[in-house]
C-alpha cells in the first residue's frame, strides 16, 4: 500500500490551479498524480490514474464542477473528492457535500487546512487506522572519501527493511563510482539511467519494476553502468524519482557521492535527516565545519544534518569525541564502532551485517541508528547501557 496519497486536481483557471499544486507538491504525505485543466475530462482522468483524492476548484464553473463531484463520486467512489472555492455561500457548501464531496476548503488555501484535510482522509483510506503514514528520506554523505558511507547506507537500508512495520528503498546517487550494488551482491537489470531515460512515462509500476530487490528486503536502484550514461540524470529527473519512491516506500536512503553536486545538493533538499558521515581525525572534521558552513547558505539545510561518526576506536591516535564536538561546534548525533574485520567480511560477502552477523556491536549500533530514525522502540536499557560503556571506552583515545 502506497503511504501517502495520490492526487488528482481539476481547474481551469492557470493561476489557482498553479498555486494549489504548489501547495501539494511540498507536502511528503502527497504525491500529484495528475493535473487537468477542463472539467469535462477529468472524469476520464481519474478512471485512467486511480488517484485517492480528486481536488476539484469550482470557481471557474461551479455548475459543471458540482455535475463532475458527482459523476467522479459515483463511478470511482475510491477516489474522494476535496471541492475548493472562494465562495463561502452556505447553500452551495451544502449543494457541493450532497454530490459527494468529503472535504470543502476555501480559496486560498493555507497549507494546514490542506494538510488536516487530506490526513482525515487518508485515516477515512486506511479504515479509520488512523493517519496515512509519511515517507522519510535519508541522505548519507561523507565528510571525504573512504569514510564509510556506502557501508553505512547500505546496511542501515536493510536494518530498516527488515523491520515489517517499515518498507525501503536505497538509492546510488555515486553516479561515476557507486558500488551499493556489490554489497548486496546484486546483478540489477534496470538502473537509475534507464528510469531517467522513461522520465516522460514513469508512473509506480514501471519504477517498481526498475528496482532490484534484495533478501533482506530493501530496494535498490543502482548508479549506470556507463559513464556516458550519467548525462541522462539531472535534478529534475532525480525529483520525479525520489518523488514516486517516497509514494512507494516508508524509507528512502540516498547514498550521495562526495562531489556535492546539484544532484547530491538537490537530494539533500528533499530529504528529511541528512547523516554527514566523519571519522575522528583532523582532516574529516575540518571538512565537517567547512560543510556545516556552506550548509548555512541553503535554506533550512544545516538544520537537517546529525553527524555520525564512523570507526570509532580505530586507533589510539584519534581526537576525542569531546574535542571533536568542541571543534565542530556542534553535538555528535550517533557512533559506530570500528571492526575492520567484520565489515570487510561482509563486503566480500555481498551480505547486510544484520545476516552475517546480527550481535556484533558495529550491527546493533547501525540497527540503533534505524529504530532512532524511524522512531521506533529503543533498545532495552541493558543493551543500551553496555553500549554507552563501550563507547566511553573508545572515545577514551589520546589527542584531545
Amino acid at each position: 500500500m502506497s503511504n501517502v496519497l495520490r492526487v488528482a486536481i481539476v481547474d481551469p483557471q492557470d493561476a489557482s490551479r498553479e498555486a494549489v499544486k504548489g501547495l501539494l507538491l511540498g507536502m511528503d504525505m502527497v504525491w500529484l498524480e495528475a493535473e487537468c485543466s477542463r472539467y469535462e475530462f477529468f472524469a476520464d482522468v481519474v478512471d485512467q490514474t486511480h488517484p485517492d483524492v480528486g481536488v476539484v476548484h469550482l470557481d471557474s464553473d461551479p455548475a459543471k464542477a458540482l455535475e463532475l463531484i458527482q459523476r467522479v463520486s459515483e463511478a470511482a467512489p475510491d477516489c474522494q473528492v476535496v471541492a475548493i472555492s472562494s465562495t463561502t455561500d452556505g447553500q452551495l457548501i451544502l449543494k457541493v457535500m450532497r454530490a459527494g464531496a468529503r472535504e470543502f476548503l476555501t480559496y486560498p488555501v493555507s497549507a494546514e487546512d490542506m494538510a488536516r484535510a487530506l490526513e482525515r482522509l487518508g485515516g477515512q483510506r486506511l479504515g479509520g487506522e488512523g493517519r496515512s503514514r509519511g515517507s522519510m528520506a535519508i541522505a548519507v554523505v561523507g565528510a571525504t572519501g573512504g569514510v564509510g558511507t556506502t557501508s553505512l547506507a547500505v546496511n542501515l537500508g536493510c536494518a530498516l527493511a527488515a523491520d515489517p512495520r517499515n518498507s525501503a528503498a536505497l538509492v546510488d546517487l555515486d553516479l561515476a563510482l557507486g558500488d551499493a550494488d556489490v554489497y548486496l551482491d546484486a546483478i540489477p537489470e534496470y538502473t537509475l539511467a534507464d528510469v531517467a531515460q522513461n522520465i516522460s512515462r514513469l508512473d509506480f509500476t514501471l519504477l517498481k519494476r526498475s528496482l532490484t530487490k534484495h533478501s533482506s528486503g530493501l530496494f535498490l536502484l543502482p548508479r549506470p553502468v556507463h559513464l556516458h550514461d550519467i548525462r541522462h540524470i539531472d535534478p529534475d529527473c532525480l525529483h520525479r524519482v525520489i518523488g514516486l519512491l517516497k509514494a512507494t516506500f516508508s524509507h528512502l536512503i540516498l547514498d550521495l557521492s562526495k562531489s556535492f553536486s546539484e544532484i547530491d545538493m538537490m537530494a539533500m533538499e528533499a530529504a528529511k535527516h541528512v547523516l554527514l558521515v566523519t571519522q575522528l581525525d583532523l582532516g574529516c572534521l575540518r571538512n565537517v565545519v567547512r560543510l556545516l558552513a556552506s550548509f548555512e547558505r541553503h535554506d533550512g539545510l544545516k538544520e537537517k544534518v546529525r553527524v555520525v561518526v564512523n570507526r570509532v576506536g580505530l586507533n589510539q591516535s584519534q581526537i576525542s569525541l569531546k574535542k571533536a564536538e568542541e571543534t565542530l561546534g556542534c553535538s555528535i548525533y550517533w557512533q559506530i564502532p570500528n571492526d575492520y574485520r567484520t565489515m570487510s567480511e561482509v563486503r566480500n560477502h555481498g551480505v547486510p551485517l544484520i545476516s552475517h552477523a546480527p550481535k556484533a556491536a558495529l550491527t546493533q549500533a547501525i540497527v540503533s541508528l534505524a529504530r532512532d530514525l524511524a522512531g521506533q522502540q529503543a533498545v532495552p536499557e541493558a543493551e543500551t547501557a553496555q553500549r554507552r560503556g563501550w563507547l566511553r571506552f573508545l572515545s577514551r583515545a589520546p589527542g584531545a
